[in-house]
């Protein structure tokens, strides 16, 4: 169980905790708030994330209106693990690249795995303005591309900076994948290729004919080897138990093993290229 779900079973036993203090049953309590009973139930089961109004409706529900600044925590708890795109991008994509920043400031060692795009932090404008766009019409979030692609690549001075270690690995696919206007492709391959044996970090290319340890569904982030971002299609997951980063670290570990650099990682840019 990730820590988002932990954290959400935990608030649901809550709620029935609060409701059976009050000496309601589901039932009873779904005919008071004027819910169906399938949704008191589900918030119980920890199936259904509550908004912040349903914690405050429900305390007062049960007859104690005070909790709802302990169930309002608790919530901001479980959305520090599972952060929704559509609540991330309401501010736009600026926001959202210095938020990233700001993570990456605090951090010595950054270990970023891509399976079908190329690594922010090694993205030329062009190649990012492409990617920006697809993310205002998919999510249909404010339109600040340019803001958006000059945060990003502010995001990228980090990289030179003495006292760090980035290393970056990225599935063959990537290279092949149009994410960006042909012309922007080849901009952005010959942006890998001058980053190939650059001394400030470290770049990597996982042949796709390398055995895989394991179906590359996503990409991620480690961050000082304590902390994990995952990108899904329709949020980000932070994951900070030891036993799920100690996966992403063994998982890291195994795909660095078949990674190609230099002359190696050369070969592959310039497949994409023709």
């Amino acid at each position: 169980m990730t820590n988002f779900q932990t954290a959400r079973h935990a608030l649901g036993a809550r709620l029935r905790e609060l409701r059976t203090e009050a000496g309601l049953t589901g039932r009873d309590l779904a005919h008071v708030l004027a819910w169906p009973a399938s949704k008191v139930s589900k918030l119980e089961l920890g199936k259904q994330t509550p908004t912040r109004d349903d914690l405050t409706t429900w305390a007062r529900g049960v007859g104690q209106p005070t909790a709802a600044d302990e169930l309002h925590q608790r919530l901001r708890t479980l959305e520090s693990h599972y952060a929704a795109w559509k609540r991330q991008l309401a501010a736009g994509n600026r926001a959202r690249q210095e938020a990233w920043g700001t993570l990456e400031d605090n951090s010595r060692q950054v270990l970023n795995l891509e399976t079908g795009c190329i690594p922010g932090l090694l993205q030329t404008a062009d190649y990012a303005r492409a990617m920006f766009t697809r993310v205002a019409d998919v999510y249909n979030s404010p339109v600040d591309v340019d803001e958006g692609v000059a945060a990003r690549m502010r995001r990228q001075q980090i990289l030179y900076e003495p006292g760090r270690e980035f290393h970056f690995l990225v599935l063959e696919s990537a290279l092949h994948i149009q994410l960006a206007p042909p012309e922007a492709m080849a901009g952005q391959l010959d942006r890998l290729a001058g980053a190939v044996g650059v001394p400030s970090f470290t770049f990597g290319i996982i042949p796709l004919a390398a055995p895989m340890p394991i179906t590359p569904f996503h990409g991620w982030w480690i961050y000082d080897r304590k902390l994990v971002k995952v990108e899904t299609a329709a949020a980000e997951l932070t994951i900070t138990d030891e036993s799920e980063v100690d996966i992403y670290l063994r998982l890291w570990d195994q795909f660095t093993d078949i990674a190609v650099y230099g002359a190696d990682a050369h070969r592959l840019i310039a497949r994409a290229h023709d």
